[in-house]
């Protein structure tokens, strides 16, 4: 009985850890001014497969190659073009995050060719979105199926976002600084498939 009491203790002590474990913090370095966001730490998956491809230099010159002003600013190939390292990273969808104004999220391909909704090994993007009423919101929940909290519901009306890609894609992260940024982003010319006229390129780094 003690040994079990003693193994429940450490078992406790280990998600009291795990609970308490500080968010890594990521820099993203545009010619726009930067980025600070944090990584959550219930999304292991995608947090730890950022934090892999920041070491390793991924980021480092690449493009947001799609940019959509009031929706989203989105990249993650690397400088030398590749558009992702050749694998996906299994969905964790958390209902607490939502796409709010700043939200850090995984790209990935279309339900057709992916119906578990796995994610892209590296592209990502931030949202920009816009201001939703709770109406417009409870419309938007009859029809997908995702149920917005009062606090959610008043995130949308006083910051924005873009709720129709609530759960949908995985939310790894948020902006913590920089909102500016991302507007500034969002505002340059387009041509075909959304891509800047002028290329906009990124490096990420992790503040220790």
């Amino acid at each position: 009985m003690k040994h079990l009491l003693f193994v429940a203790l450490i078992l406790t002590g280990l998600s009291l850890s795990a609970q308490t474990k500080p968010e890594t913090v990521v820099l993203i370095k545009t010619e726009f001014g930067n980025i600070t966001a944090k990584l959550y730490n219930d999304t292991p998956k995608h947090r730890d497969n950022f934090i892999k491809l920041i070491k390793q230099g991924w980021y480092n010159g690449s493009p947001f190659h799609r940019i959509i002003n009031n929706f989203m600013v989105q990249g993650g190939g690397n400088g030398a073009g590749k558009s992702d390292p050749g694998y996906q990273i299994d969905a964790e969808f958390l209902p607490k995050y939502i796409h709010k104004k700043g939200a850090l999220a995984a790209a990935r391909m279309p339900d057709q060719v992916n119906p578990e909704k796995k994610s892209s090994g590296s592209q990502f993007y931030i949202v920009q979105g816009q201001k939703y009423d709770e109406k417009t919101l409870q419309m938007m929940s009859a029809r997908s199926g995702f149920t917005y909290t009062a606090q959610q519901m008043r995130v949308y009306a006083e910051i924005g976002g873009t709720p129709h890609l609530d759960g949908g894609y995985t939310v790894f992260g948020e902006v913590i600084a920089g909102l500016d940024v991302i507007d500034k982003i969002a505002a340059v010319k387009t041509g075909t498939g959304d891509k800047p006229v002028k290329e906009v390129t990124m490096t990420i780094e992790i503040l220790e």
